[in-house]
Formats: C-alpha cells, sequence, structure tokens
C-alpha cells in the first residue's frame, strides 16, 4: 500500500509539473514569424498551382556595388494570377518579399536583429547562390505594393521592385 501511495503522489507531482509548463507555455508571447498574420497578405493571396498563370521571370542579381531584380516594375490586374519563376544570378543569397512599403520596412528592422532570418512562406522565398524557386500570387487588391530582398545592406543598394495592381 506504501508503494501505491508514492506511485500515485509521484504521477500527481508529475501531473501538475506538466500542467504548469503547459499553461506558461499557452500564455507566454511567441514570436510569430515574419508573414504570419493569420492568413492575411497586404497585395492578395497564395495563388492556385493547378490554375492558369501569366509567368514573370525575375532575376537578382548583384555587381558594381549595386543590387536589383529584372524587371523591377510589373504591372497586373486585379484578380490576376502570377506565377513568379526566381533565379538567383548573383554570388550571395537574395530574398523576394512581397508586401507594402510599410511592411518591408518594418520587417528590414527585424532582419536587421535576426539576419540569417530565411523566408519560405507563401508571399516570399530566400534563395543561395545560382538558386532558383516559384511563388504564385493572386493578386485580389488594387494598388502599389514591392517586393524586396531584406538581407541588411540588400534593400539599401536597390534591391527592391514595384508591382502596380490596377
Amino acid at each position: 500500500m506504501l508503494k501505491r501511495t508514492r506511485l500515485v503522489a509521484a504521477v500527481g507531482v508529475f501531473l501538475t509539473s506538466i500542467g504548469a509548463v503547459l499553461a506558461t507555455h499557452i500564455a507566454m508571447p511567441r514570436q510569430a514569424s515574419a508573414h504570419e498574420d493569420h492568413g492575411n497578405f497586404s497585395a492578395g493571396e497564395p495563388g492556385d498551382p493547378k490554375k492558369p498563370a501569366r509567368v514573370v521571370n525575375i532575376k537578382m542579381f548583384e555587381g558594381s556595388g549595386k543590387m536589383g531584380y529584372e524587371p523591377a516594375r510589373i504591372e497586373v490586374r486585379r484578380g490576376e494570377q502570377i506565377r513568379f519563376v526566381l533565379q538567383n544570378d548573383g554570388e550571395e543569397d537574395h530574398e523576394f518579399i512581397l508586401a507594402t512599403v510599410a511592411e518591408n520596412r518594418k520587417h528590414a528592422e527585424v532582419m536587421k536583429k535576426n539576419p540569417d532570418m530565411e523566408h519560405d512562406d507563401p508571399n516570399a522565398k530566400r534563395l543561395l547562390p545560382h538558386g532558383h524557386g516559384e511563388i504564385v500570387w493572386k493578386f485580389t487588391k488594387r494598388g502599389t505594393f514591392e517586393f524586396a530582398c531584406l538581407i541588411p545592406g540588400h534593400y539599401e543598394k536597390g534591391m527592391v521592385g514595384q508591382i502596380v495592381v490596377k
């Protein structure tokens, strides 16, 4: 009977400890991912890769003290789905992050504190040198948006582009 009492007491302590850990974890604020906003994106929504899309090839590059995208300006129609085919022609990592100017500037500050943060969100992709990737995006909102590389120093060297949704 003594062994059983000790076992019950040990199980009770264990369960109380687990409950305290879980309660602390649930109550503690957690840092959201760079682009977490409960699935809401300023420039539209993730596209459906099974549906037709206009292909836009984007090259990322650096050289002669400059960095950038080619093309650096794109026009789309509201409701249009675009398949961005991304190619990093540079010797450094680069990103393609689609958001508003304000959102990208805010996130650039976060990147200064966490320069190794990688992006593989529906609206963002980080590519290794000579790497490639794709983003399928449906533009559901009119306005002017930007795509940018937020690796510290890249935005400042011109790694930014504009998307105008009409």
